[in-house]
Order: C-alpha cells, then structure tokens, then sequence
C-alpha cells in the first residue's frame, strides 16, 4: 500500500505546525462550518435514500401486506433456511462478534433498499421481452443480477461499513448474508401476499393452501440470496482494508455474485425438469433437489473462503501467542 503522507509529513519529526500545509484538522470557524456541512450532506444523502424506499415499500403494499397474520406467519417460516444459512456465517466468524445493532439495521435496510432492484427490474424487463428465451437469460444477467446485489450491498455500505466495529473483512461476509436475508424476507412477503391475494378471501383454508405452496418454494428461493451477497459482503470487507484496490474489489464482488444469481435463474427451470425427466419426480421436488445442488456447490465454495480465513486468522493469532509465551515466562520468573 502506497504511503497517503504528504512528502513534507513523511520527513517532519513532528515538531513543525503543518495545518493547512501537509495535515489539516477543524480548527477555525470555517473549518467546523464545512465539517458539519459535509457531515450533514451525507447524513442527509442517505436518510433520502431511505426515505424513498420507504415510500416505495408502502407503495408496492408490502406494509400492508405484512399486517395479514397468514402473510406474515407463512413469510416467517419461508425465511428460516435463509436464516439458518446466515446464522451460520454469522456463527463462522472467528473474530469479534457483530453487534445485534448492526446486524438489526444491516436486516431493515435490505429490505428498504430491495425496493430499488424492484422498480428497475419492473421498469426494465419489458425490453427484453421480444427475445424469448435469449432475452430472458441477458435481463437475468444484465439487470436482475448486478441490481439485486448491487442494491443488496448498499444496505451494508449505508452503515454497517462506515462503523468501526466493522473491523475484519469477515465481517463483510456476515453483513451480507444478513442482507441477503434481509432481501429474501422482503421478496418472499411479495410472492406470498400476492398468492394470497389471488385466492378468495372469504375461503380461510383455500387462502391457507395457496400461501403455504408458495411459501415452500421461497424457503428454498431465499436461501441463494444470502449466498450470493456474503460473497459480495467478503469482498466488501476486504475493499475496506485494501483502500487502493477499493473499487476494484467492490466490482468483483458484485460481479461473482450477480454471475452466480443469474446462473441459478437461467437454469432453475430447465435444471428442474431435466431432474424431473430423469427421475420421475414432480415439479416441486424436482426444484428442490436443483436447488440444493445448486446452493450446495457455491455454499461449498463461500464456506470454504470463510473457513480459510477463520484457519488463518487462529494460526496468525496463534504464533502472536507463541512468541509472547518466552517472554511472560521470564517476566514471571
């Protein structure tokens, strides 16, 4: 890494006053004016980001849709393997553990900022709609992937990566499996209130039935979503301690986990009836085993970065403790 010292600052011993020549810190009036106007500029920025996908979420219905105690009961127990899978990641992190405050914001803001990937998908798939099945596949890799991670990373950049306690690239990783979570919650609401809503409300268990085939197809949707954005999340994590590869790095995380989520969706359907061919099985296990064939080999694979670096964290630490060992023994001595 590059010294970001100024060639005065880097040769000072200190001793020479460099404000306003090498260093700068608020000092005067002015000074305090703009570090406040900056402060409140970006403050700001992002409580509009807010705000407008608040008004979005209310718009598409999604508020009212979490009111209904069907709705909400089903949407819970088809985010549970989500869950389970970002628990893990969550648990995997050999490091300090994550604040529940920042794993809670990092969760709400997914689901605010999942209303973007929303409204630019909807406004966007119409074009590709003249080319059949080739369309299908490049909206699937043109726009569904690189905005729905795109917009599932924002929900870590908000906040939880300008914390401090975002202090390990691991972290990246646990942030965006909870965002992750955090987008299929949100997206399984969808799907199951409208299934719901296109059952007569007057029929409990009709509504009942429509909601649970549903909500088992999303408890095994949801779970990819939390694998494709803690690779995206790991890389985040590491373009916060590699400043001069920053953007870079942020771009290959998109791009690793935008090309796995398009994958899956240009291949589920087809997967699932070659299986379904093959094997005789309906339609609904035929995508389930697809499924977790699929989300197991990349699973495999973000596990895999995430144990090596937990491996590499405790040798680290380990021979840290071995070289101070000699010492405290003298010293007790």
């Amino acid at each position: 890494m590059s010294d970001p010292s100024d060639p005065i600052e880097s040769a000072s011993d200190g001793s020479m006053d460099l404000y306003d020549v090498a260093t700068w810190e608020p000092r005067t009036l002015l000074d305090r004016v703009v570090v406040s106007g900056y402060w409140s500029i970006t403050v700001g920025a992002k409580a509009f980001v807010i705000l407008i996908a608040l008004s979005i979420l209310a718009g598409i219905g999604a508020i009212g849709a979490f009111g209904d105690p069907i709705v909400r009961i089903l949407t819970i127990l088809s985010a549970v393997p989500a869950a389970a899978i970002a628990g893990y990641v969550w648990y995997s992190d050999a490091t300090t553990t994550e604040p529940l405050s920042l794993l809670v914001a990092t969760f709400l803001l997914a689901v605010l900022t999942a209303t973007f990937a929303a409204v630019l998908n909807s406004a966007v798939t119409g074009a590709f709609g003249p080319f059949n099945a080739i369309g299908q596949v490049g909206f699937f890799f043109l726009v569904v992937g690189p905005v729905e991670e795109t917009v599932k990373l924002l929900a870590v950049r908000l906040y939880a990566y300008t914390d401090a306690r975002f202090d390990a690239v691991i972290d990246g990783a646990v942030y965006g499996a909870v965002a992750g979570l955090g987008f299929a919650t949100i997206e399984n609401l969808l799907y199951i209130s409208r299934s719901v809503d296109a059952v007569d409300m007057g029929i409990s268990l009709a509504i009942l039935g429509a909601g649970d085939g549903i909500a088992a197809v999303r408890a095994f949707a949801g779970p990819g979503h939390v694998i494709y954005s803690s690779f995206a999340g790991y890389y985040l994590g590491l373009a916060k301690f590699n400043p001069d590869h920053r953007g870079p790095l942020v771009v290959k995380g998109i791009l690793i986990a935008a090309l796995i989520h398009a994958t899956y969706n240009s291949t589920v359907g087809l997967g699932a009836g070659i299986i379904g061919a093959v094997t005789g099985l309906g339609s609904l296990p035929s995508f389930v085993v697809y499924v977790l064939v699929f989300d197991g080999i990349f699973g495999f694979i973000l596990l895999r970065k995430i144990w090596r670096y937990r491996e590499t964290y405790r040798t680290v630490f380990a021979e840290i403790d071995d070289d101070a060992d000699p010492e405290l023994t003298e010293f007790e001595e």
